[in-house]
């Protein structure tokens, strides 16, 4: 209730003398001096000499420190202007401390204190104040600190309004009632665990509505509201068996576009799946500059998936034994057709060995078509292993995956022999390109490429991570194309290389990819909108001209657009643009405790 309203309806009930008109209580009348009356002059002229003493002091001491930093000079030797600075410095803390503090509390507690004279907050607190105004007249008045002396025939009894009661209320459930009686019983009974809520899908023969009882349900247990997760508007019968089990929702994630990205003479436009500002934009802004240079050129080096069961025998020397036979010419393409059985697109490409001990580590890689080929390679190992168990019936399968692979690690393996597609791309960026569209010049990012990302990762011992941030392009490219985003990992392997060309004018930009792992069939590729997406690149689906070759342009155009991405960002470092950039592109300017609350 606003006081303006309760004055105006206690005025009816208690009248004021025009000659004593109602005053502040005399315990706030000037008890206290104010740091605004240090000096004798205008509070404007007071405010202006010490917050001009306060900034000019502090500029003169911020200047003194750079100076002694830069001299090795210890801080806390200090001179006597500079004594003289703190004291003037510390004198305008305590004076700014008191006009923003000392009278700010001051008029608070006199607010506060008037408050609690006459702010009733509750319905029954003023019912009670009615009730005793009529029992007790006049009087009343007094009790509202109201200057109208009571009729000497009443005592005067201070009214103390009732004391709320601290109750601790536990917050009850979200309950959304069901469409339908049958599904709040079905909502019911997965909350009592009687229906296992992995099994919604298979009892309904309906993926979406088991997704909503399934959602209502979680949130009855856990107490917890799943408002702001989308349900509606996406097709849960596509990732049944294939992608996600027991859905809630969906998150969203914004794609942005960069492009033309000009490639081999062809131009793409790329979707990036990201929430991170600035990277679209950086990452267009390298498109536009090998654009203009003419393009880039992007090779494919290698394309083979690997899986590496471990097996273990009694004696090392029976490993080795299995080691030689794998490895001997003769017998392999008596394991080609045993490993090529489980699929029409996985061919065997070869067969690494490596021991530790009495256990031996056997790496498989085969080309997958235009799938990423997990799947497919890992029926083939199977099958070879169940051949090789005729000859050595002593082998111990431990595991289908010995970690040799490797997948979704970083390891050296990977960064040396590759794994998935080997890709390398490649640009001339000429020298008015990298001064009007980059901002810097080829000598900055020639030196800045050799102390940071070949230097620089060497100090910290990178594996795989010569580059400023390929992962970042990577990632993007991956949510929006549907491919396993763990998968970034190995994926985002990279050694970037900048060198002076053509007499020093121009730069050679390269980015060497040796293990990225795409496909444009199976897995998430096949979700509407990544396959949207797939097809923006004119990669969608498998290739039935050329088996392999759309997964294969599709590693092509991640590495080009890792080139873009390397090229931007080392300029804007190179320039000393990235934190000015970030500042202004990826700050919100929205309220967040306004967001919170």
């Amino acid at each position: 209730m606003e006081v303006g309203r309760r004055q105006a309806k206690i005025s009816q009930s208690v009248k004021f003398s025009d000659a004593e008109p109602m005053k502040p209580h005399k315990q706030h009348q000037n008890l206290h001096p104010k740091a605004s009356d240090a000096l004798p002059l205008p509070l404007y002229l007071t405010n202006g000499l010490f917050f001009t003493m306060f900034f000019s002091v502090m500029y003169f001491l911020l200047t003194r420190w750079r100076e002694k930093i830069r001299n090795s000079t210890p801080l806390h030797v200090v001179t006597l202007s500079e004594l003289a600075a703190l004291i003037s410095l510390l004198a305008s803390i305590i004076y700014l401390l008191g006009f923003f503090g000392i009278d700010f509390v001051q008029s608070v507690i006199y607010r506060s204190n008037e408050e609690d004279v006459w702010d009733v907050e509750e319905e029954e607190n003023e019912k009670f104040i009615i009730e005793e105004d009529s029992r007790l007249g006049a009087s009343a008045a007094t009790t509202l600190g109201c200057a109208v002396p009571p009729p000497p025939a009443l005592q005067v009894v201070p009214m103390v309004p009732p004391q709320p009661t601290k109750v601790s209320v536990k917050a009850a459930p979200l309950i959304s009632p069901q469409s339908t009686e049958e599904d709040e019983q079905i909502v019911n009974s997965v909350v009592e665990g009687k229906i296992p809520s992995y099994s919604l899908e298979s009892k309904l023969g309906d993926c979406k509505r088991a997704a909503s009882i399934r959602r209502e349900a979680l949130q009855r247990i856990t107490g917890k509201s799943l408002e702001g997760l989308p349900l509606e508007g996406f097709d849960y019968e596509s990732i049944l068996g294939q992608c996600c089990e027991m859905p809630v929702g969906y998150v969203q994630i914004p794609v942005g576009i960069v492009g033309p990205l000009l490639l081999n003479g062809t131009e793409y436009t790329v979707p990036m799946a990201t929430t991170e500002g600035c990277l679209v934009a950086s990452t267009n802004r390298g498109c536009k500059a090998i654009y203009a240079s003419g393009g880039a050129i992007g090779t494919l080096l290698k394309d083979g998936m690997t899986r590496a069961p471990v097996v273990r025998f009694d004696t090392a020397k029976r490993a080795a034994e299995l080691k030689f036979f794998l490895e001997n010419p003769l017998n392999y393409d008596t394991l080609s057709v045993v490993f090529n059985k489980s699929s029409r697109f996985g061919r065997l490409q070869g067969i690494q060995c490596a021991m530790a001990g009495k256990n031996l580590y056997i790496r498989f890689t085969c080309s997958t078509g235009d799938a990423m080929g997990m799947n497919m390679v890992s029926k083939g190992v199977q099958n070879v292993l169940d051949y090789l168990g005729n000859d050595f019936p002593d082998m111990d399968v431990i595991g289908i995956s010995g970690n040799f692979c490797s997948d979704k690690k970083p390891a050296a393996v990977n960064w040396i022999e590759g794994r998935g597609k080997s890709v390398v791309c490649e640009a001339i960026i000429k020298e008015e390109i990298v001064k009007k569209v980059l901002k810097t010049s080829v000598a900055s990012l020639v030196e800045l490429n050799m102390l940071k990302n070949l230097a620089g990762s060497a100090i910290a011992g990178s594996l795989g991570g010569f580059n400023a941030h390929a992962s970042n392009i990577v990632s993007a490219v991956f949510l929006a194309t549907g491919q396993d985003p763990a998968q970034n990992i190995e994926s985002s392997h990279c050694i970037t290389m900048m060198e002076a060309v053509n007499d020093g004018k121009d730069l050679h930009i390269s980015v060497t990819m040796p293990s990225i792992e795409v496909g444009t069939v199976g897995g998430g590729t096949q979700l509407a909108s990544q396959s949207a997406c797939l097809n923006l690149l004119g990669v969608k689906g498998a290739s039935k001209e050329l088996p392999g070759s759309n997964a294969r342009l599709l590693a092509t155009i991640v590495a080009g657009s890792v080139l873009a991405g390397e090229l931007s960002l080392m300029s804007a470092i190179a320039a000393g643009q990235l934190v000015k950039s970030h500042m202004k592109y990826n700050r919100s300017s929205k309220d967040v405790t306004k967001i919170s609350s």
